[in-house]
């Protein structure tokens, strides 16, 4: 809770070293991909360059050209602001290239804004109904974001699922056949859960939450969601052998689970990443990335530790996680974890040991990554 409210004392604007000009959406899209290709590249979300009081300029990074660039797409300060200037609104995770909002409220709200491919003169915004809190539960502090579709707008079908602090998981179809949506709300009674981070697994068409180290799955029915989720107990194998300092190292973190599905080749992995207190060169102290652990889990629930994705690369921020090919988007480098958080904006080479993590220290307020979209949505 401190580290929350730490974060929220330490704001400030963007302001990048390198930094490209854009003009235009197109020419930006033009330029970051090859026109055979049918969707963007992966871009990181960095913040907003200040033009007037309350707008700025959209800047993001895309993966495959390693440089930060200001664009003419305009978006409200406060989306990369975190409320922080007039406390209406909270910026609180991202899925598929929307934004998750919540007001002072409750009302919680999906857009479009920070999506640099998506129009900047008819922007979608789909409220949902206040949040619903459930005995013994909060609803103030969020996990995360996941949705089972990139549609919300108009996909009956799809499921928006948000994971709070401590037992509650809720549910609700945006674009839903009932005229007024409806949260539905579980509560889980395995605290192992209660700090995890939810995503949609297409493969299995359900959502899937790791619990704490790793050891245990659980996995909800999106059409059916119910308080007894589906558990699924998992197996550590082939760890690679640590060494002393490497030990001593992990023992002086803490760890973040992450389920991440590639869709591109069907696989799963299971991703341990070890963080740990540092100061940056303002002295403030942040949570740095100090190692990284990735596991290939089969549908029986083993793990077989790996730092050989092939031609995969990984996006962890806080937004949901998603893997693409480097050859689709020539130019990122191949078998690599790109991380974005609020205190850092790096990469990680699985195949080098000791690993080089390579990152730049934040603070960064919007640190979501956006996946690939589709032309002309």
């Amino acid at each position: 809770m401190s580290l929350f409210h730490s974060r929220l004392l330490r704001l400030r604007l963007v302001k990048p070293a390198l930094v490209r000009r854009s003009s235009s959406v197109s020419r930006l899209i033009s330029n970051a991909f090859s026109t055979s290709s049918r969707q963007t590249p992966p871009c990181s979300v960095i913040g907003a360059r200040p033009r007037g009081e309350d707008h700025g300029g959209l800047i993001v990074a895309y993966a495959n050209q390693h440089a930060w660039t200001e664009m003419d797409k305009m978006i409200r300060l406060e989306l990369v602001c975190n409320g922080i200037n007039n406390g209406t609104m909270l910026t609180i995770g991202a899925s598929h290239g929307w934004v998750a909002t919540l007001k002072e409220d409750g009302t919680l709200r999906l857009q479009d804004d920070l999506n640099p491919a998506a129009s900047d003169t008819y922007r979608k915004r789909i409220p949902l109904p206040p949040l619903v809190t459930l005995p013994h539960c909060q609803t103030q502090i969020i996990t995360n974001v996941s949705m089972s579709s990139s549609h919300p707008e108009d996909d009956e079908d799809c499921v928006v699922a948000v994971k709070f602090l401590g037992p509650q998981l809720s549910f609700c179809k945006p674009a839903g056949k009932s005229s007024k949506p409806e949260w539905t709300n579980v509560k889980i009674e395995n605290p192992s859960f209660y700090s995890s981070r939810v995503m949609f697994s297409k493969k299995d068409n359900m959502f899937r939450m790791p619990g704490s180290g790793g050891n245990l799955i659980g996995s909800w029915d999106p059409c059916n969601p119910s308080n007894d989720p589906k558990l699924q107990s998992v197996r550590f194998t082939n760890t690679r052998r640590l060494t002393n300092d490497e030990h001593n190292l992990m023992d002086s973190c803490s760890m973040i689970e992450h389920l991440v599905e590639s869709r591109p080749t069907g696989e799963t992995f299971l991703v341990k990443q070890y963080k740990k207190i540092a100061e940056n060169k303002e002295g403030v102290a942040i949570m740095k990335t100090e190692f990284l652990m990735v596991y290939k889990l089969d549908d029986e629930g083993n793990a077989v530790h790996t730092q050989d994705m092939g031609d995969l690369v990984m996006f962890i921020s806080m937004s949901e996680p998603f893997c693409v090919l480097s050859t689709s988007f020539p130019g990122m480098y191949t078998n690599n974890v790109y991380i974005l958080d609020y205190d850092e904006h790096g990469y990680v080479d699985l195949a080098r040991t000791p690993f080089d993590i390579s990152s730049a220290k934040g603070p960064l307020w919007s640190p979501y990554h956006i996946p690939p979209q589709d032309i002309g949505n």
